[in-house]
């Protein structure tokens, strides 16, 4: 075992994590009053000053921050330290708005890589594996986090990127990749075209840790069959360092967060209100190691629950389930709530790839619901009569989970563009009018 896996911390006892929170809190909320003028303006606002905030006890009394935030101080307003002093940049996509920009000191680097190499040895990673690296690089922060963390672990890490997939499978081949990085989507897809190829029993894989997505319980097991691994998640935010901020251990019942540097709360969506553990809503961090941009009671949209059972693997950090899906990301359809988690569980469930597109429209006023989801090789067939009574049956299982009718169209394997990324699963041609 590397020095990163690091019990004193990940198995430290409650009252210890604890300590630790309220100490970097206190001096973390000192840091942006005195650096950030528009954290100070939002704590006077509140009637708030540093002195209010004492331990991690204090912490609800704080203003929330939103991409909002983030968007009206681009490029430089929340920055903590001298520019000087910050050695990269990340960024976020922009697709819904202006570009979020995090920035990094050489310290926050150090932090971030190793919260990453936790996540790899928490999947049995050792200086012996071979990490293939398939997140995008640069802007990402898929990429740079995992190849760091795999760095500071001492793996031969292979720097592939997205992208390519034949020479992915080739490196993958040659050199012995044990374990895959990248979003669920694009391993789905490594894992069909590797059985294309008549490469599958030729994978030396054993773990992949996925995420940059959501993705369902239903995809994992789809994944580790295709691909003979066991698929784990890691959780994160540019916004927050990137990947890494909590991630599964070999139990795969929730993701660890790294709390000696984030601090997570759950709270009612609507309200603000801070909800116990055990219950579900939007998921709150603060960051109390970073310096160049730390943020302070973060609103991260991801609907899901936090427990602290106790784990078979020793980690006594509190665990995050997995995202249920994204406030954002959750549509109002003819008034009722969907998740596109939910379809992507109907459509595994019943045999279905996880390929497929929704598609909502209004017409007249009216909400249309269509959904184009391919067939796998072993069901295609141009039969009518068989294809209409697929569809039924995938309506009625719709409907069961939904509440609401789908209309759905069946479609030739391979017909549904290929995503080397994040999946563009929504197509909401609402927001167009």
């Amino acid at each position: 075992m590397t020095k990163y896996y690091q019990p004193e911390i990940e198995c430290a006892s409650r009252e210890q994590i604890k300590a630790w929170q309220d100490e970097r809190l206190v001096k973390q909320v000192k840091h942006v009053w005195d650096n950030v003028p528009y954290y100070r303006a939002k704590m006077e606002a509140a009637g708030l000053t540093p002195e209010d905030i004492k331990s991690s006890d204090d912490l609800h009394k704080l203003p929330f921050v939103t991409k909002d935030d983030l968007r009206e101080c681009y490029p430089y307003g929340l920055l903590a330290k001298p520019l000087d002093e910050c050695v990269k940049i990340h960024s976020t996509s922009g697709t819904t708005g202006k570009r979020v920009v995090a920035f990094y000191t050489q310290h926050d680097v150090d932090l971030w890589e190793d919260c990453c190499a936790r996540a790899i040895m928490a999947v049995g990673g050792t200086e012996e594996d071979v990490v293939h690296v398939a997140y995008g690089y640069g802007l990402f922060t898929g990429g740079a986090g995992l190849n760091g963390g795999s760095h500071k672990v001492g793996c031969l890490t292979l720097p592939m990127s997205s992208g390519n997939t034949d020479r992915q499978l080739q490196f993958m081949t040659d050199l012995g990749s044990t374990i895959l990085c990248c979003t669920p989507s694009y391993a789905a897809y490594l894992g069909e075209s590797a059985k294309e190829a008549g490469l599958t029993d030729k994978l030396k894989l054993k773990a992949g840790i996925f995420g940059a997505e959501a993705w369902t319980e239903e995809m994992r097991h789809d994944i580790e069959k295709s691909l003979g691994i066991k698929a784990y998640d890691i959780y994160g935010l540019t916004e927050l360092s990137g990947p890494g901020v909590s991630f599964e251990c070999e139990a795969q019942k929730g993701m660890h967060i790294n709390e000696d540097h984030f601090i997570a709360e759950i709270i009612n969506p609507d309200t603000g209100e801070v909800l116990p553990e055990g219950e579900k809503g939007e998921l709150v961090f603060t960051s109390i190691t970073k310096e160049a941009f730390p943020l302070l009671r973060y609103r991260t949209k991801d609907i899901c629950m936090l427990t602290r059972e106790k784990c078979s693997c020793g980690r006594t950090h509190v665990k995050m389930a997995k995202p249920m899906g994204r406030s954002d990301d959750m549509m109002i359809i003819r008034g009722v709530n969907v998740f596109p988690s939910q379809i992507e569980s109907v459509l595994l469930e019943q045999g279905f790839p996880p390929n497929y597109q929704i598609i909502v429209d209004r017409v007249n006023n009216t909400d249309t619901f269509d959904i184009n989801v391919e067939m796998p090789p072993e069901k295609f067939t141009d039969t009518v009569r068989e294809v209409t009574a697929m569809e039924k049956q995938l309506v009625a299982a719709l409907k069961a989970m939904l509440g609401i009718v789908a209309k759905v169209h069946l479609m030739a394997p391979k017909s549904i563009q290929r995503s080397e990324g994040k999946a563009v699963r929504i197509i909401d041609k609402r927001k167009l009018y």
